[in-house]
C-alpha cells in the first residue's frame, strides 16, 4: 500500500491570491478617532495606554484564519492506494526419478563429483521458488512411486521435502515411469477447480518396471484428464560407469584420493524416445539435457510456456485532513475574541 497527499478541490487554493488585496485594504490608514474634552485629565482614569499594535495583531490573526479556511475548503487528504494481485495459477506435479542411475557423473563439471541428481535437485528447487502462485506437488519414484506432496501453495514445506531426498531412499530398484506418471495424473485429476494441469517428468532412464501402467498408457490417461506432460531426459547419450555409494545417505564411498571407490555397473546410453511420445500425446513438450546449462534452458522454457495468469486490482481509499486547518482556524478565531475582550479591549 502506498500513500500520497493531495487536495480534493485544488481550485479553491486560488482564493489565496486575494489575501494580499485583503491585507492591503484592511491595513490602510484612515482618520484617527477622536473625542473633544476640555482636559485629558477627565478620561485618564478610564483606561490604560492605547495599544497601537492591536490592529496589526488582529489583522494577522484574521489573515491566518482566512488562509486556514481556504485550505480546509480545498479538502486536503491522504490517498491510500492498494494493489491486489489475483492469480490463477497452474497446478503442477513434479515426477522425480530417484533411481540409482541418477548417481552417474556424466554431467559433472571437470574435477567435481556432481551427480545427475545434484544438478536436477538444484534446478528443481529454483523452479519451485519462481512459481509462488502455483500449486505444486511431488511424486518420487524408483522401482515404485511415492507421493511426497499433493499440489500445495506451501512451497516452504515442499522445499523441505526436497532437502530430505537422496538416491537410495527408495529400496525398490528400477525405473517405474508409467506408474509414477499415473499417480501424478490421479492427484491432478482431484483438483477440480484447476484451469491448467501439468506434469514435469524428470528421469534418466527407460521404463523397466511397472505394476499398473506402462509409459504410453499413462500418457493416454493424462490426455483424458487434460494434463500436459513436459518430459525431461537428463544424461549423455553414451555409456557411463555407476560408482558405488552409500544407500542410506546417497553419498559416494571415497578413497584417500577423494575419488569414489568401486563400481556397481556400467549404465547404457540414454534412450528418451518414449518420453517424447508421452509428451506429444498430451500436447506437452519433450527435452533432453546433458549438462547444467541445458537444464537451465529447459526449466526457463517450461516457465515461459506455463505462465500464471495474474490480474491487478487497484483500490483507493482516502483519509480526510480538512478538520486540521478548520479546527486551527476556529482556535485562532476564539483567541481573537478572547484578546479583543481582555487585553486589547476597546473603550467605546
Amino acid at each position: 500500500m502506498t500513500s500520497a497527499f493531495e487536495f480534493q478541490h485544488p481550485w479553491a487554493l486560488a482564493l489565496l491570491a486575494l489575501l494580499p488585496i485583503y491585507a492591503f485594504l484592511r491595513g490602510r490608514a484612515g482618520k484617527e478617532g477622536s473625542l473633544l474634552f476640555s482636559s485629558a485629565e477627565l478620561i485618564r482614569a478610564i483606561g490604560g495606554r492605547v495599544r497601537s499594535g492591536a490592529g496589526r495583531l488582529f489583522l494577522f490573526l484574521r489573515t491566518i484564519i482566512v488562509v486556514l479556511a481556504i485550505v480546509a475548503l480545498a479538502g486536503p487528504r491522504f490517498v491510500n492506494e492498494e494493489t491486489e494481485v489475483q492469480s490463477s495459477g497452474v497446478d503442477i506435479m513434479i515426477v522425480y526419478d530417484l533411481s540409482w542411475s541418477m548417481m552417474a557423473l556424466d554431467m559433472a563439471p571437470p574435477g567435481t563429483l556432481t551427480t545427475r541428481f545434484d544438478i536436477a535437485q538444484e534446478q528443481m528447487k529454483a523452479f519451485v521458488a519462481k512459481r509462488p502462485s502455483d500449486r505444486i506437488g511431488l511424486v518420487v519414484f524408483s522401482g515404485v512411486p511415492f507421493l511426497l506432496s499433493p499440489p500445495t501453495l506451501n512451497h516452504d514445506w515442499l522445499l523441505q521435502q526436497f532437502e530430505r531426498l537422496h538416491i537410495g531412499l527408495i529400496n525398490q530398484v528400477g525405473t517405474a515411469i508409467g506408474d509414477a506418471t499415473g499417480l501424478a495424473v490421479r492427484r491432478l485429476a482431484a483438483q477440480k477447480d484447476s484451469k491448467s494441469k501439468v506434469i514435469m517428468l524428470l528421469t534418466d532412464g527407460d521404463n523397466n518396471k511397472w505394476e499398473t501402467l506402462e509409459p504410453l498408457p499413462s500418457a493416454e490417461f493424462a490426455r483424458g484428464e487434460k494434463v500436459r506432460i513436459y518430459s525431461i531426459g537428463i544424461g549423455k547419450n553414451e555409456p557411463c560407469m555407476l560408482h558405488n555409494f552409500d544407500r542410506s545417505t546417497g553419498k559416494f564411498n571415497l578413497g584417500p584420493d577423494g575419488r569414489p571407490i568401486g563400481y556397481i555397473t556400467q549404465l547404457s546410453a540414454a534412450n528418451y524416445v518414449v518420453l517424447e511420445k508421452m509428451s506429444k500425446l498430451t500436447g506437452g513438450k519433450s527435452y533432453t539435457a546433458t549438462n547444467k546449462q541445458e537444464l537451465d534452458t529447459v526449466y526457463a522454457d517450461i516457465d515461459r510456456l506455463e505462465k500464471t495468469e495474474k490480474k491487478l486490482k487497484s483500490r483507493r481509499t482516502y483519509t480526510p485532513l480538512y478538520q486540521i486547518p478548520l479546527l486551527a482556524g476556529i482556535a485562532l478565531m476564539l483567541l481573537e475574541v478572547l484578546l479583543a475582550n481582555t487585553r486589547f479591549r476597546r473603550v467605546p
